[in-house]
């Protein structure tokens, strides 16, 4: 089997993310870059990859369920009507090239393909690791997605076709199993931000806590599940998502990764690392 390719984040001396830009995937994942191991600065690893309930989370990834018809979620399709499906409709993201690579940041240009190998879409990337104190770091994602085929981009979820609730799609990170607590600008628990907007979102796990930023407070709502699985995403088609012609998606998010509960002082710090 091919060797995967893969590039090490470093923040405050030490290796706290692995992102696998060239991954070896069946298919039916919709092979893709992914972050994972993700840690803490202790150690402790707060990403979860290819569990047996969803082997197609894939730690911390930039994905959509349907994009112009394509899956670039992986696993089954929605389908109005007939439900979740097994289709042969599976696309996968190709590294193009670096337009920079350091210990603690990448600039990357991908290609979205369909199963066919045709480009649908193009992608800027940029990924860097921040100090905030001795017991967090920050992960910045930037996203930019234009067509490659001269027509629109078509993004859609399981939630834009009938299926209540299911709107995930975007940047999306699995957690560890266990029990965790959410809370965010809006409330606590996931009745309070699951479909709604909100400036932040915390997930607190054992020894860990993750705090997620974004830009996008006026148009993305949250996904969110922690009884089953934990999992969050900043669902940029929770509502079907029309790019027009010469048009892109932007998005920009943070994520502040903690040793134990995030402290004021660190919630503060990342907000302000994050403008």
């Amino acid at each position: 089997m091919p060797t995967v390719k893969a590039h090490d984040l470093s923040c405050a001396g030490r290796v706290v993310a692995r992102y696998v830009w060239e991954p070896h995937l069946p298919a039916t994942v919709s092979p893709r870059p992914y972050l994972h191991p993700v840690t803490t600065l202790g150690g402790t690893t707060v990403t979860g990859f290819m569990p047996a309930d969803h082997l197609h989370h894939l730690g911390a990834s930039i994905a959509v369920p349907v994009l112009n018809e394509a899956n670039f979620w992986g696993g089954r399709t929605y389908v109005a009507g007939h439900g979740s499906i097994h289709l042969d409709n599976h696309g996968r993201q190709r590294h193009v090239r670096w337009l920079h690579r350091s210990g603690d940041r990448l600039h990357q240009e991908l290609d979205w393909l369909d199963r066919d190998g045709r480009a649908l879409a193009h992608e800027s990337r940029g990924l860097s690791a921040h100090r905030i104190d001795g017991s967090a770091w920050l992960l910045r994602v930037e996203f930019t997605l234009t067509s490659a085929t001269g027509s629109a981009l078509i993004l859609d979820s399981p939630a834009a076709r009938g299926r209540d609730g299911a709107g995930y799609g975007g940047f999306f990170w699995r957690a560890p199993d266990g029990d965790h607590r959410i809370s965010a600008s809006t409330g606590s628990g996931i009745d309070a931000v699951h479909g709604r907007s909100a400036r932040w979102l915390s997930v607190e796990g054992s020894g860990w806590t993750l705090v997620f930023l974004t830009d996008a407070v006026s148009s993305d709502p949250w996904f969110v599940r922690c009884d089953d699985y934990a999992g969050v995403c900043s669902a940029v088609a929770w509502d079907r998502l029309v790019v027009p012609v010469g048009g892109s998606l932007t998005r920009r998010l943070s994520v502040l990764i903690a040793d134990g509960p995030a402290t004021d002082e660190a919630r503060t710090a990342a907000e302000e690392a994050h403008r």
